[in-house]
């Protein structure tokens, strides 16, 4: 199931760390910008409605990491769930499965630097022909990071990762102007 909260502004830091575990408003803590500790607050408060709503659990779940620094949740390992926020929207998913998610603004302009780095030759030409340029590496992107956050190995040569038989669903909100990718069965 999909979770997401596109008004980051509204959420309230000190209510939210209150809510939250310790891990969890430690981590926020040490971001500099208040965008990223909102940001960081409002994945763990859909993770505690998502496993609520979903699974009926009402303690404050704390992480556990696997060999690859993939959190699980520590008294719940049969639960997956991944987490993904950009500057404007916040998103978790859970399952009974692995799954993986990204979530990214899409830009004003395509960076063609980065994506040549990022993508192979026969994705840019198809990112080009598209309609919405930014919308297409925007929505590649979250494809590729979703599939990557599956698996727990992150970021490595994305180039070359391919996303073709992946069991993928990407949604893009117009009035938001974001993307996201869920990945998994």
């Amino acid at each position: 199931m999909i979770y997401l909260n596109d008004h980051i502004d509204k959420l309230d830091i000190s209510e939210a760390l209150r809510q939250v575990s310790p891990q969890r408003a430690a981590y926020a803590l040490r971001y500099r910008r208040e965008l990223d500790q909102r940001l960081s607050l409002a994945v763990f408060l859909l993770l505690q409605q998502a496993l609520r709503e979903e699974y009926g659990l009402k303690e404050v779940p704390e992480f556990a990491f696997g060999p690859n620094g993939k959190p699980y949740l520590k008294e719940h390992p049969e639960i997956h769930f991944n987490l993904s926020h950009c500057s404007r929207a916040a998103m978790c998913v859970v399952a009974d499965h692995p799954v993986g998610c990204d979530i990214e603004t899409v830009p004003d302009e395509l960076d063609m630097e980065l994506c040549r780095y990022c993508f192979n030759e026969e994705e840019v030409a198809s990112i080009l022909a598209s309609d919405s340029p930014t919308i297409a590496f925007t929505a590649l992107w979250t494809q590729k990071e979703a599939l990557l956050k599956l698996t727990g190995t992150g970021l490595h040569d994305i180039s070359q990762l391919s996303t073709i038989h992946s069991p993928l669903s990407t949604f893009h909100s117009p009035d938001r102007s974001y993307v996201y990718t869920v990945c998994g069965e």
